[in-house]
């Protein structure tokens, strides 16, 4: 069965939009985001990657306009200049730009190939991943990997945790801190352990699931103690440092939550010049309600904020991002190069499909006018010599067609395709980048493989 299409993507990330741009665009689920798109009939792949700071989706389709058409659907409650959509070429350079940590806000972290892995197995379990996409992830995973082994791409800052410290350390003086988080996933471990290596005095995670909380305290080079989410109005008063990073879709900090004076700080003010906690919100969406922000003697960075820190780390990255770039310029033209043998071998394997139905009608037409005498032996030779013509007959044919898959000569494939797929001419002409198939029967396989091997 041929799978025929063009890979068409949309995104917000924080590099196009807020905040609550992102928030705005996130869905429910990764997989629940990908059976939405799944639930257009047109739509015969998708896969959605969705983290704190990007929110992607990319579908396979037979037209590409009706990509297009169906991305813009999904981010339809998205401001316009925040949406970028791509066609197929771009769409797959990017997603391996992604894994590879060249999109990320800290330039080369590790954590998105993960994320990416996590994506991929989600749209797997809701029917999403196709021939084309399962290519282009695995391709992607592939190229994020040989990037952080080969190149020095993940030196130094390597999350949005470790970011996040920093940025602290900008406004005040963490060795002997007490510092909280609020959530123990990924980002929630990253950033504590990032501020246990900074010289905290003590490390408080505050999680709605305390046992997890408890689980992280004990990977810590640091004091470290847990609290129930419940009683963060307590614990956030006795933290200088604090860091939010939660799935939570409402704030889990709000002003009622500090014992502090209502009134924005004081420029003039010479003790109002630092600030007595700083709180880093890495919520998508926000963790930490922004009325917080106002009050006096704290000061509250967001995802946006971080943007000043993760430079600095994509300067002394911009060699090793160099050689990341060369390496996706080859794994793309790989991914390009294995999409057009697919295509010619789905060419082929239609092309002998339909001679192998003709030869056997042949055939069956000229054994039943034949003596009821004729050996099993001799019905042997008649039937060799017709897979011997077949096979001499389609050499040359199929030498063609992979030279045309090669260099981009989508006529030659398609007027093939018109000749040999009694089912081609249901669907239209194919565009450049659209075909990716399968060989067919076992039979057919092992008369391609006796070609190549000619």
């Amino acid at each position: 069965m041929r799978s025929a299409g063009v890979v068409t993507a949309a995104r917000v990330t924080h590099q196009s939009g807020s905040v609550d741009d992102l928030a705005a665009a996130t869905p429910e689920s990764q997989r629940a985001g990908v059976s939405r798109l799944l639930s257009v009939p047109e739509i015969d792949e998708a896969f959605v990657l969705s983290t704190c700071n990007r929110v992607e989706a990319y579908v396979v389709s037979a037209d590409a306009a009706v990509g297009r058409t169906v991305v813009e659907e999904f981010f339809a409650v998205t401001d316009d200049d925040a949406l970028v959509v791509t066609d197929h070429d771009e769409s797959l350079r990017h997603l391996l730009r992604v894994a590879s940590g060249l999109e990320s806000v800290v330039l080369g972290e590790d954590q998105i190939i993960g994320q990416v892995r996590t994506a991929y197995e989600d749209a797997r379990a809701a029917g999403g991943i196709g021939s084309m996409l399962e290519a282009a992830v695995t391709k992607a995973i592939h190229v994020g990997e040989r990037a952080r082994t080969e190149t020095a791409i993940n030196e130094g800052v390597v999350s949005l945790g470790s970011a996040a410290t920093k940025l602290a350390a900008t406004e005040m003086s963490l060795e002997g801190a007490t510092s909280l988080v609020v959530g123990a996933g990924e980002m929630g471990r990253l950033a504590a352990r990032s501020l246990a290596d900074a010289g905290v005095d003590e490390v408080v995670v505050a999680n709605r699931t305390v046992s997890h909380a408890e689980h992280l305290a004990t990977e810590l080079a640091a004091e470290a103690s847990v609290a129930p989410l419940e009683s963060l109005e307590t614990v956030v008063t006795e933290a200088d440092v604090v860091v939010t990073a939660t799935g939570s879709d409402e704030p889990v900090l709000e002003p009622q939550h500090l014992a502090t004076d209502d009134a924005a700080p004081d420029a003039d003010d010479p003790e109002d010049a630092d600030p007595d906690r700083v709180i880093v919100d890495l919520g998508q969406p926000r963790d930490v309600a922004p009325a917080t922000g106002s009050l006096r003697s704290v000061t509250v960075y967001d995802l946006d904020d971080l943007e000043s820190i993760t430079e600095e780390t994509r300067i002394q990255r911009s060699d090793a991002a160099r050689e990341v770039e060369s390496m996706i310029d080859h794994e793309f033209e790989l991914l390009c190069d294995q999409y057009k043998r697919a295509r010619a071998d789905e060419v082929i394997a239609a092309m002998y499909e339909s001679a192998e139905r003709i030869k056997r009608r042949e055939l069956e037409t000229a054994l039943s006018r034949l003596d009821d005498d004729f050996s099993d032996e001799q019905r042997e030779i008649v039937e060799a010599m017709a897979d011997s013509l077949v096979s001499q007959l389609l050499a040359p044919p199929t030498k063609s067609l992979r030279e045309a898959a090669a260099e981009d000569d989508w006529s030659t494939i398609n007027t093939a395709l018109q000749l040999f797929d009694p089912e081609f001419g249901d669907d239209g002409p194919l565009a450049p980048s659209s075909v990716v198939g399968t060989l067919g029967s076992d039979r057919t396989d092992a008369q391609i493989g006796a070609i190549d091997d000619d």
